[in-house]
């Protein structure tokens, strides 16, 4: 009944405000015109359709009401379901909404681009409630997508309800399961059992407000059972018992790994989460010091056969300070860490990761490369960002007050902002710790050397994705345990197995479908990864289980990156000594060439040493009828007869790099790789 009281005086104290009726007729923000069928309101849900347009010229020009009635302005001009969303921003005046786009027939849903961003149908209109600076989402979105990880884009707009001027908005996008947003795949009531049981998962701690139920409880650090988890992938509706049960015990697993502080390769917490999105998930909300930080609005997802990952950060009004003063709330300090500051705590496990000394390190170095001049969580980077906003806002959030009565002195609420920034950054430098023991991590010399991320189709192969591939090499002199080493991120997928291991000089092939590469190739694959690679652009981040980056490529389907998109050909790193990161390191090979290959040495061809310096041995089970040396572009580079099982012939006029070995029987032709040095 308290909890009522104070909304609905919340509520009044606001509508106290006089609302000021006024003339709109243009922005230098988008302008984004709704009207609803027969003017009718919009309610809570279900939503009511209508139009909508959004009026944009383009970056730096100035955008006219007019511009409604020119197809040449529209970046929008079709067809909405909208509804009222929110939680206690929902008892003010100022409503944010969310809208689906869709065709015409008013049911099928329109995916498309809005200002820029990636096509969907959901989206959001945040009313920017509780934050009389109008800029915390914003930078905090903004600040998240810097570290490197996603978080829902965003655009300052002014909107226009039903020929009424409804002020200042954010459009943005909704949290969901897509290629460009949360990129899981999509579960379905048909994945019961593994590996398809294993994702995708979309999970939050949050209120009830929304009308789904809880799924499970969490205690906090205190040992109160009363942090609330929600399924938003499956839809509470859909989820079935043994996902419920399934995702629920990765939660738990992390927790009883977290409370015993569980490091082992085998079973220890970093086995199962994703470390660096853990880390990137606390230190936004912990520098803006989210009072709702890991108990409400917190999201987590899972990718088939993924670690758990933390994020997308998701609505940060009440940071920096600032908090639901009229509640009489006041938990947005400098100088306590969110996660132990007695209040809002959440799950136990954030704050049993931070007191875990290997994590704790891991967050103190994260943060201090983040904090260095020129990094996204830098100060002056920071309020560089901040800058620009203000100005970027600097028309419409007069309108806004003007309507509202919200904003007050905004120029005094942006210096607070400021000094909250300045003084947090200070007290996180000195609570954070020290990062030596892991700051200067050996990870394993393991190179990414072959891509082939859209291969060609034939009639004896006709799917696309089926053909995919990659290779790594250990371009190192030793064995390379593999225990913990994945790829990380989502959409491309894989975790090395407990105890592999990778020979030094060698090379392992992951593949999408294993059957398939071996029909093709002769040879099984070392291990399946899950999903596919892009046909356009991909980063691939090779990383042990802490996290530390061990080989990194972001490929291109474009110039300056060697054409093999979908004609047949692979990428191949030309020299496994070469820096991978650079396009120009790199070929495109047809993929006949590869079939030529065997990983490591044929059985009935032995080839010593390798790699090899000067003069290579050559043994067989048969007479050796003729060698030939080729280069990894299928040409003959040395030819020699031989009439023996066994020969040695020099290398030494040979340019470093990889070769194929052929050697010519009577009976059959057997292929070998090597390195030459």
């Amino acid at each position: 009944m308290m909890h009522r009281l104070l909304f609905l005086s919340a509520f009044v104290f606001l509508l106290t405000n006089t609302l000021y009726a006024q003339v709109f007729t243009s922005s230098n923000l988008p302008i984004v015109i709704i009207t609803t069928d027969n003017a009718a309101p919009i309610p809570d849900e279900p939503g009511v359709l209508g139009g909508m347009k959004i009026l944009y010229r383009g970056p730096g020009l100035r955008n006219y009401v007019t511009d409604q009635d020119s197809a040449l302005f529209l970046n929008y001009n079709g067809r909405v379901d909208i509804e009222i969303r929110g939680s206690y921003s929902q008892v003010l005046p100022k409503k944010a909404y969310g809208f689906s786009t869709v065709m015409a027939d008013n049911t099928t849903n329109n995916n498309v681009s809005l200002l820029g961003m990636p096509s969907e149908n959901d989206w959001i209109l945040n009313g920017l409630s509780s934050d009389p600076s109008l800029i915390r989402d914003y930078i905090s979105y903004n600040l998240s997508r810097k570290l490197g990880v996603y978080a829902t884009r965003t655009a300052y707009c002014e909107v226009v309800i039903n020929g009424a001027y409804n002020g200042l908005y954010i459009l943005q996008e909704k949290i969901k399961a897509d290629n460009d947003r949360v990129d899981v795949i999509k579960i379905t009531t048909a994945n019961n059992s593994a590996p398809e049981i294993t994702g995708g998962y979309i999970t939050k701690a949050d209120k009830t407000t929304g009308g789904d139920p809880v799924a499970w409880y969490m205690s906090t650090f205190y040992g109160n059972n009363d942090i609330m988890f929600i399924h938003d992938l499956p839809k509470p509706s859909e989820v079935t018992s043994s996902q419920h049960l399934y995702i629920k015990g990765v939660f738990e697993y992390l927790k009883n790994a977290a409370i015993a502080n569980n490091t082992s390769p085998l079973n220890g917490y970093q086995s199962v989460i994703d470390i660096p999105s853990f880390i990137d998930f606390m230190l936004i909300n912990e520098l803006a010091s989210n009072a709702d930080a890991y108990t409400f609005s917190t999201y987590f997802h899972k990718d088939r056969n993924a670690k758990l990952r933390a994020g997308p950060i998701w609505d940060l009004n009440l940071t920096y300070g600032n908090d639901l003063f009229e509640l009489g709330f006041d938990r947005s300090k400098t100088d306590v860490w969110q996660f132990s500051d007695g209040s809002n705590e959440g799950a136990r496990f954030f704050r049993d990761l931070f007191n875990s000394a290997q994590y704790k390190c891991y967050f103190s170095k994260r943060w201090h490369q983040h904090n260095q001049p020129g990094g996204p969580l830098n100060l002056s980077t920071i309020l560089d960002l901040i800058d620009s906003t203000v100005v970027l806002i600097n028309e419409a959030r007069i309108r806004e007050d003007a309507l509202w009565g919200t904003v007050g002195n905004h120029a005094y609420h942006i210096s607070n902002i400021k000094t909250f920034v300045y003084t947090r950054i200070n007290w996180i430098n000195n609570h954070i710790g020290p990062y030596t023991n892991c700051a200067n991590v050996v990870t394993p010399p393991l190179v990414i050397t072959k891509i082939m991320y859209n291969p060609a189709t034939s009639t004896s192969f006709p799917n696309s994705n089926d053909q995919e591939f990659i290779e790594i090499t250990n371009a190192g002199n030793s064995p390379v345990d593999l225990t913990g080493i994945y790829f990380a991120g989502t959409g491309f997928v894989y975790q090395f197995p407990f105890g592999s291991t990778i020979w030094p000089n060698t090379f392992i092939r992951l593949a999408s479908n294993p059957m398939t590469y071996q029909s093709k190739f002769g040879v099984a694959p070392f291990g399946q990864f899950t999903r596919n690679l892009s046909n356009s652009n991909y980063e691939l981040l090779l990383a042990d289980a802490f996290g530390n980056v061990i080989d990194h490529v972001h490929y291109y389907d474009d110039a300056p990156w060697p054409d093999a998109d979908g004609n047949g050909k692979y990428l191949q790193l030309a020299n496994v000594a070469l820096d991978n990161a650079l396009a120009a390191n790199w070929i495109a090979l047809d993929e006949t060439v590869l079939g030529l290959e065997t990983i490591g040495s044929n059985d009935r061809l032995f080839l010593s040493p390798n790699p090899v310096v000067q003069s290579l041995h050559i043994n067989t089970h048969t007479p050796i009828e003729q060698i030939q040396i080729l280069d990894l572009q299928g040409r003959i580079v040395l030819s020699m007869p031989v009439g023996a099982i066994n020969t040695d012939i020099d290398l030494s006029r040979l340019s470093s790099g990889l070769y194929l070995v052929r050697a010519i029987t009577h009976s059959e032709t057997l292929l070998g790789r090597i390195i030459k040095e």
